[in-house]
């Protein structure tokens, strides 16, 4: 049987990590008013369904990169307090991974804002 009230206690516990997210981290605050200038464009050009959903998975990908990133850099940062260059790497990689999403997410804002504009 399904626990609500501890559904919506983890529940809490997950916006409580968004709302640390946005306000720790500069790149977030960055993501977030990116967020929002997507999402009021879309609404100026009025994108179809099928535009909605790639736009919508870009803004997602960044989103769960970035809160994964920031995740794993906490976590080597208190198992690994000391400068070690396996937690570099480890910071790096997630790093990147951001960097990836980031990257499709323009590729898909030109292709799909891209004629629109132009």
């Amino acid at each position: 049987m399904i626990n609500i009230p501890k559904f919506f206690k983890s529940l809490g516990f997950a916006f409580e990590g968004i709302v640390t997210l946005i306000r720790s981290e500069n790149n977030a605050k960055i993501h977030l008013l990116a967020t929002i200038l997507v999402v009021l464009v879309s609404y100026f050009f009025k994108l179809n369904s099928h535009e909605l959903l790639w736009v919508g998975l870009a803004i997602t990908l960044v989103w769960v990169c970035e809160a994964i990133n920031t995740a794993l850099e906490k976590l080597v940062d208190l198992a690994s307090p000391k400068i070690h260059p396996l937690a570099k790497i480890v910071k790096d990689i997630a790093a990147g991974s951001v960097l990836i999403a980031s990257l499709f997410a323009i590729f898909t804002a030109i292709v799909i804002f891209g004629p629109k504009i132009f």
